[in-house]
């Protein structure tokens, strides 16, 4: 099966996202292309990915003077801390702007790797390899960089953009079906939000996705990363358009700080009882119909999702999420900027609906009734 190259274009920079197979053996020559003065490589690689796929890639990189720093990667340690660390360390071996940064690991080890490039004397090369279907989907493309804040999540962060994305899906195959599961919401996410078609697509086909179908895998990865762009091309920087990505995740990141990000819920399963939760109150604004949450729903229970929003079917467990929802980073007032579905396919636009604190402890009773 060839590599799938889908490239990414702005004013400023472009980049390629290579989607495939066992592909990590095309590292050596796209360093050497694309970082042609690079003499150090800094490697920071998640405690968690196998020790078959690092030697592979220190094979592809023994000719360069290579710095590994093993990053223990939870929601608690990506902080500014870890960040003041590593960079300690880095400025201690002498890299320079024209040096490497290449992460590697799931959506945490991305973010932060990201981040330590782009503030790293005004910004180093980076190349991004993510090894879970998250990181694969959602946090190695559009270039979202950053670090938690004890005020909430990603709250410390820049935009940059990589030299390179690899995504080789035979990481995928180390993962439990949990860490399936934290990316599968992000592709679904992607479908709710712009694409009938894609949507119809996994309702036949999710089932392909959790058995590691390499050939759906690749085809729901491509998509996904496609409409994720789509929206990133248009608004690089999430002034406006670019907000819609974040459907489900104003909720999902308040349930997330609640639980102190705590292993028992990933990101994925907040994201998909923020979505669930998200189009409830799109219900109760009357701006979508009883089928579209039924619609979203079905997918849920053919595939076993319905225990992520079990709890919140409870009022007291969502009265306790909205104090959490007021740090969450598309607010720019006192109100909760919410983007709400309208249809399988299509949400109302970024600023639309913003709601008070206030007005949404009103509606928690009307939660509990769909």
């Amino acid at each position: 099966m060839k590599v799938q190259n889908i490239k990414f274009k702005d004013s400023n920079k472009d980049y390629s996202i290579l989607i495939g197979n066992n592909i990590l053996n095309i590292l050596s020559q796209k360093v050497k292309s694309l970082c042609p003065k690079t003499k150090k490589i800094a490697l920071i690689f998640d405690k968690g990915v196998p020790s078959k796929y690092k030697k592979i890639i220190l094979k592809n990189l023994n000719k360069y003077e290579i710095f590994i720093y093993n990053f223990d990667a939870n929601e608690k340690t990506k902080s500014i801390k870890s960040v003041t660390s590593l960079l300690d360390k880095l400025l201690l071996k002498n890299f320079n702007r024209s040096d490497l940064i290449i992460g590697v690991g799931g959506g945490i080890t991305v973010d932060f790797s990201g981040f330590v490039a782009s503030i790293l004397k005004r910004g180093l090369n980076f190349i991004c390899i993510p090894t879970t279907l998250l990181s694969q989907v959602d946090a190695a493309v559009g270039g979202k960089t950053g670090v938690n804040s004890k005020y909430g999540k990603n709250l410390i962060g820049s935009f940059s953009q990589p030299k390179l994305v690899i995504s080789d899906i035979s990481f995928l195959k180390s993962l439990k079906r949990k860490e399936m599961v934290c990316g599968y919401a992000e592709i679904l996410k992607h479908s709710i939000i712009n694409d009938k078609k894609f949507f119809n697509w996994l309702k036949l086909n999710t089932k392909y996705i959790f058995s590691y179908n390499s050939k759906k895998l690749i085809y729901a990865i491509k998509k996904s990363c496609n409409i994720k762009l789509f929206f990133v091309n248009k608004d690089v920087k999430e002034t406006n358009l670019r907000m819609i990505l974040n459907f489900g995740h104003t909720f999902a990141h308040a349930i997330e700080v609640k639980n102190n990000y705590s292993k028992h819920i990933t990101h994925g399963e907040a994201v998909l009882a923020g979505m669930i939760l998200a189009t409830k109150l799109s219900l109760i604004k009357k701006v979508c119909d009883k089928k579209t949450l039924n619609n979203l729903m079905e997918i849920y229970t053919k595939n076993n999702l319905n225990y992520s929003f079990k709890k919140y079917t409870k009022t007291k467990e969502i009265i306790k999420l909205i104090p959490y929802l007021k740090n969450d980073k598309k607010n720019n007032d006192d109100k909760i900027n919410f983007i709400l579905l309208k249809k399988i396919g299509k949400t109302t636009m970024p600023n639309k609906y913003k709601i008070s604190i206030n007005e949404l402890k009103k509606y928690v009773r009307h939660f509990i009734q769909y």
